[in-house]
């Protein structure tokens, strides 16, 4: 290698070129608690939906670079549509995301017409788009709860859906739709888990199957769980959901002794986004996210109602 030459696989070097182009650009960098340990590093804000939802309104940076999925850089579009929002992995999608369509809503709504719809964060923003409020799983609850309606209909996520059943008395109408990640998550893994650390707390996310929330000491947002661990007197935990977390933990906790419920909790879609991906993305100012502004302005409204709750 010529010596004017630089290896850009050195993460290093990478790290230098983000931080200075990050600076020439007038970009914010976004990461999801559930990104690997190099991203998060880099990140000015880490954090879950919710978190990441409200800093990216409020950003006054020309450049968003969410390093996450794609729903999550849409909602960053919608929110700020005079910025440009950059996703580094343009093939970083959210499965559970997938599992709803605007045309399959419509006819839920068609069925339902008396419910409220209240949509999942982890959604397109054209299901957004018809959608009475969003939530996410930090606020699930306090959302379902700030509506007059005595139903809701709850997309996609099934598991998120009956855990907001257990504090109301409305009728929550789920969709199928599920987090790989958090589904496959068993008692099994609960059990096994408990026996390998008996004095630590088990947390778990609302994301998980009823039978696994039954077996929890806490249900927490990715969020809830940082600050639990964070604050809390307890020394062990073992932390259901996804392994990205188990940085943070250790990053913002580290006198607290963290365990994975399960080490097969692994979003891959989440894991598409690296350095050199974030590196390109700042070069180029590609991937970029946008939203058509007809369906941005219907999401923006749900999107809006939930950060006013």
């Amino acid at each position: 290698m010529a010596d004017n030459q630089k290896d850009t696989s050195d993460s290093g070097y990478l790290i230098e070129e983000i931080l200075r182009l990050k600076k020439e650009k007038d970009a914010v960098i976004l990461a999801h608690n559930y990104q690997t340990g190099d991203v998060q590093d880099i990140a000015d804000f880490t954090g879950d939906s919710l978190e990441l939802s409200r800093i990216a309104a409020a950003q006054k940076a020309d450049v968003i670079v969410f390093c996450g999925v794609d729903f999550m850089a849409e909602t960053a579009a919608v929110l700020s549509p005079e910025k440009t929002v950059l996703l580094p992995a343009a093939d970083a999608g959210c499965p559970m995301a997938d599992m709803i369509t605007a045309e399959e809503l419509r006819i839920l709504k068609q069925r339902f017409p008396k419910a409220a719809v209240v949509c999942y964060v982890n959604t397109t923003a054209e299901v957004k788009a018809e959608s009475d409020i969003c939530c996410t799983s930090a606020n699930a609850v306090k959302v379902v709860g700030s509506l007059s309606e005595e139903q809701v209909l709850f997309v996609p996520d099934r598991n998120l859906g009956r855990y907001v059943a257990r504090f109301t008395n409305k009728e929550i109408l789920p969709w199928e739709g599920f987090c790989f990640v958090h589904d496959r998550i068993t008692p099994e893994d609960a059990i096994r888990s408990r026996e390998a650390h008996p004095d630590a707390e088990l947390l778990v996310h609302p994301e998980c199957r009823p039978e696994v929330i039954d077996l929890a000491d806490h249900v927490f947002s990715t969020s809830g769980m940082i600050r639990h661990v964070c604050s809390g007197s307890g020394k062990e935990f073992i932390i259901g959901t996804e392994t990205g977390i188990l940085h943070t933990l250790e990053k913002n906790c580290p006198d607290k002794l963290c365990y994975p419920l399960s080490p097969r909790a692994v979003c891959t879609t989440m894991k598409r986004t690296d350095l050199p991906k974030v590196h390109r993305a700042l070069e180029t100012l590609t991937p970029r996210v946008t939203v058509p502004e007809d369906i941005a302005k219907k999401a923006r409204r749900a999107i809006q109602r939930m950060l006013d709750v």
